[in-house]
Order: structure tokens, then sequence, then C-alpha cells
């Protein structure tokens, strides 16, 4: 039995929080990886069937999920960091779910986790190596290009945070609410 609810559009969920925290659990590793190979192996086809490599022994995986009803449900973004060299730490595979690209502040969240946390664990210079298209984007969020370099085939440019904007923090997670339409009222 199935009820037609008068003037009731049928839409997709769209949520209204998001946690942005170290993925510590094993579903959340497991949506890490999985979001992962969605974005670099089904969609970008950078890397063949897994983009898994010697860092990821190492690296801290941050990601972002959704909420529902207050608690995590979906992995919607990831990004790892691991120490280089003492001092120095670098940022990869930053990848936010296609259809949560549209929020915007998905990705700059995760980046504004990811450095400040890596700041919090003694960072001196952040350091990632950024697809061409996203070169704007992390612009915007204080970073500066170091130079263009070809990366697995790709235009990237080498960058750096501006730590001075990215105040350190020992946080295990933060979170993110969508902003929500204003209601007109009505006098």
């Amino acid at each position: 039995m199935s009820t037609v609810l008068e003037g009731v559009e049928d839409r997709p969920f769209i949520p209204t929080e998001y946690v942005v925290r170290l993925a510590r659990t094993p579903w959340e590793q497991a949506g890490y990886y999985a979001l992962r190979r969605e974005v670099f192996c089904t969609e970008q086809r950078v890397f063949a069937d897994d983009d898994r490599d010697a860092i990821d022994e190492v690296a801290i995986p941050i990601i972002a999920a959704y909420c529902v009803a207050g608690m995590p449900d979906r992995i919607v973004g990831a990004v790892r960091i691991h120490e280089a060299e003492p001092g120095v730490w670098r940022g990869s595979r930053l990848a936010v779910h296609a259809g949560h690209r549209k929020l915007g502040r998905i990705g700059a969240e995760l980046i504004r986790m990811a450095v400040s946390t890596a700041h919090g664990l003694g960072a001196m210079r952040f350091l990632a190596q950024v697809q061409e298209q996203n070169v704007l984007f992390f612009r915007r969020l204080y970073w500066k290009s170091l130079g263009a370099i070809t990366l697995h085939g790709l235009p990237h440019h080498d960058m750096q945070a501006d730590l001075s904007r990215y105040p350190a923090h020992g946080q295990e997670q933060t979170w993110l609410l969508r902003p929500q339409p204003r209601n007109r009222q009505v006098a």
C-alpha cells in the first residue's frame, strides 16, 4: 500500500549537518577508501583499480560524513595527512562525493581540519600537490603555488598553506551546518 501526499514533491534527501573528523572506526575507514576509489579510479580515472599507496600506512585519514538525526551516516569527503619529514606535513587524496560538491564548504572544511590538525602536531610547513583545476580554490583558502608540475600525467601545482590562517588544534572533529533558506513571514 502506498500513500501519495498531495503537494509534496518527490525530492532527494538533502542533509543539513556534516561532521568532519579523524577516521577512527572501521566503517569510517572503509567509507574513506571507497570514496577515494570512486573519485580517483572511477570518476577521474587517475588510477586503474585502487589509489592506495605506501603513504596510507603512515597517514592520518580525515573524513566528512553527512548526519541523519545527529549521527554520521555516509562518508562524502576524504583527505589524508602525513609527516613527510620532521616539521613538514603533506595533505593528499582530497575527495568530495560528486553529489555534495555543490555545498562547496566540505572541501574547505576538510582542508581546514587537515592543516589545523597537522599544525597542532608540530607542522612548520604544510604542502600539497593540487590538481590544476583546484588551484584557485586553494588560493582562496590562503595557499600559494610553489610551481607547476605533472603528476600521474595530469597538471598539478605544488602548493603551501599559510599556517597563520590555520590555528593549531587537537580536535578530533568539527561540525559543518548547511545554511537553510529563511522562511518569509507574511504579516
